[in-house]
């Protein structure tokens, strides 16, 4: 009896305990949630505005996001009068119609805010940070035509010494009348480089301001050189309506990253392809090195600053990047999270990338040794040098002064057998001929130096082998190995090198030494070394040619 009455309370008790539960559970989900709170303090016109769950569904793009229950105003035909809940940005794309998940992240059918915002455990796609939204324009577009960031920064201040703001406004700037009667509102150009703009339009101002007898078109414009108007031409083609992203893209564009990685099957394979970089699961992210938040953000600007130190045995070198650089490639990569498109929704920008071929990059020289060369040469040409890694400066001047740009040329379209230097005539890397050329256009340009004047063969020197074997033991191999392979110094039983390396590039090179670097002019004496004859030189050279190769 005594039994029979314990598990009467014992059943009264945890019945009164499951219908606590109950109840908690349903006050929480009727009274205490986020959206619920939020939709009661706001009004419309009309008075309190109706309760109840919104959500955006689009079956073509499969998504059915319920942010708009917390964000009411962004949700189609709310008129909300609260400071507190502004309107979405101007975009050109509907927010009703495309959702939020598509551009920042998150988990659109939940209706918690840490759901939602994808910061719980195990959930891939977090939201993008707010002050990097505009990666999210990565999932659809490919903006075309970026060039590094120092020729868009020449570009825009090109757009604001000619005075252009005066009468348009670009990503919220200008387009206001003067107190003096100058300027006006002319056409927003922020977005100008989706649809295309008229390339003629020098043309058709002259034409304005030749008639205009007083006002802004005689006040504010005046006739553009030709440098100028392509200058602004290619400011107006990044004019996408993403200034941050197209920023930190040319940043991207300035750091070698390509000489890598793959972005949209351009670039080189010695590290991951980066084209849906943007979509790492951060639960796969070793997050043990980095500092701060366990966000996705936060592991790609360690990751950038020191490599080595987040992913283990990493061969990428750290990149000399200042704290804004950073952020701006974090912004990149962060924005490299493609998604699969249906025709109709496919942009332009991304159809003409995908299957047209067109480059995300300009081509000039510039653009291209910034994108594929600086991340191991140097920004200027320089020459880097990490723990165990030595990549030559390709811009030094007693380099380009005795190379011819048949050595520069066939070095880059074939590569360096048994050196980091890929061959990047490979098709698979997106270089053609000509924009090696432009490359090695650069380069000159750069230093200031013009092609050699050569009239001898590519192969004249003689002289004694076994004098040059003596000769290079003695004061080479301990840069180039004993034979030849490199170590300090570039190997010099490369077939690259032997096969278009002239004698008179060789010798002078022996001769002349390299500013900058550990190789010393050898026609001149040292407190560590003897000076040679170039006699000498000549012996050394064709002791070097006796390693083989096609002449």
């Amino acid at each position: 009896m005594e039994d029979l009455r314990r598990n009467k309370w014992l059943l009264l008790v945890s019945s009164l305990g499951v219908l606590a539960l109950l109840v908690a559970a349903a006050v929480q989900e009727n009274f205490l949630l986020e959206w619920r709170q939020i939709q009661a303090q706001a009004r419309t016109d009309e008075g309190p505005l109706p309760m109840r769950l919104r959500q955006v569904v689009n079956p073509t793009l499969g998504i059915a996001d319920r942010c708009v229950s917390c964000h009411v105003t962004m949700a189609p035909g709310e008129n909300v009068a609260s400071a507190e809940m502004a309107a979405h940005p101007a975009v050109d794309h509907d927010p009703s119609e495309y959702g939020c998940t598509v551009c920042h992240g998150g988990q659109g059918r939940a209706t918690r805010k840490e759901d939602a915002h994808g910061t719980v455990e195990f959930w891939p796609e977090p939201m993008l940070p707010v002050g990097m939204s505009q990666a999210g324009c990565g999932t659809c577009h490919a903006t075309i035509g970026v060039p590094r960031r120092e020729t868009l920064d020449a570009a825009r201040a090109t757009f604001e010494r000619l005075d252009c703001l005066a009468c348009h406004r670009v990503d919220g700037r200008g387009g206001t009348i003067r107190p003096d009667g100058g300027g006006m509102e002319g056409p927003d150009l922020s977005r100008v480089g989706l649809g295309g703009f008229d390339r003629g339009w020098h043309e058709g101002h002259q034409k304005a301001a030749s008639g205009a007898a007083t006002g802004p078109w005689k006040t504010s414009f005046g006739p553009v050189l030709d440098a100028d108007r392509s200058s602004l031409d290619l400011y107006l083609s990044t004019r996408v309506g993403a200034p941050q992203l197209v920023a930190a893209k040319s940043v991207f564009h300035s750091t070698g990253c390509l000489g890598c990685h793959k972005v949209s099957g351009v670039g080189g394979d010695e590290g991951p392809d980066l084209t849906q970089g943007g979509k790492k699961d951060p639960a796969r992210a070793d997050f043990s090195a980095v500092p701060g938040p366990r966000t996705l953000a936060g592991w790609f600007a360690e990751h950038v600053r020191a490599p080595a130190a987040v992913v283990a045995g990493s061969q990428m070198p750290a990149a000399s990047a200042s704290d804004a650089e950073v952020e701006a490639l974090t912004l990149y990569t962060l924005s490299l999270r493609r998604r699969d498109m249906p025709g109709t929704y496919l942009p332009r920008d991304r159809m003409r990338v995908s299957r047209l071929g067109e480059r995300e990059f300009t081509s000039d020289g510039a653009t291209l040794f910034g994108a594929f060369c600086s991340g191991c040469h140097g920004r200027q040409g320089e020459g880097h040098r990490v723990p165990g890694m030595a990549f030559p400066s390709v811009a030094n001047p007693d380099f380009l002064a005795v190379a011819p740009d048949s050595l520069i040329v066939e070095s880059i379209l074939r590569g360096r057998p048994g050196r980091r230097m890929r061959a990047w005539g490979d098709a698979t890397t997106g270089l053609s001929a000509e924009d090696v050329s432009a490359i090695v256009v650069y380069l000159r340009t750069l230093a200031a130096v013009p092609p050699p004047e050569d009239s001898r063969p590519g192969r004249w020197a003689h002289g004694d082998e076994s004098i040059g074997e003596r000769l290079y033991a003695a004061s080479c191999a301990g840069c180039h190995g004993a034979t030849g392979e490199g170590g300090e110094g570039p190997a010099l039983n490369n077939p690259v090198l032997q096969q278009f390396a002239t004698d008179t590039y060789l010798v002078e090179t022996i001769a002349r030494g390299r500013r900058g670097t550990a190789m010393g002019a050898f026609l001149e004496p040292s407190p560590a070394r003897r000076a040679l004859a170039r006699s000498e030189i000549e012996a050394i050279v064709a002791f070097i040619r006796s390693w083989g190769g096609p002449s």
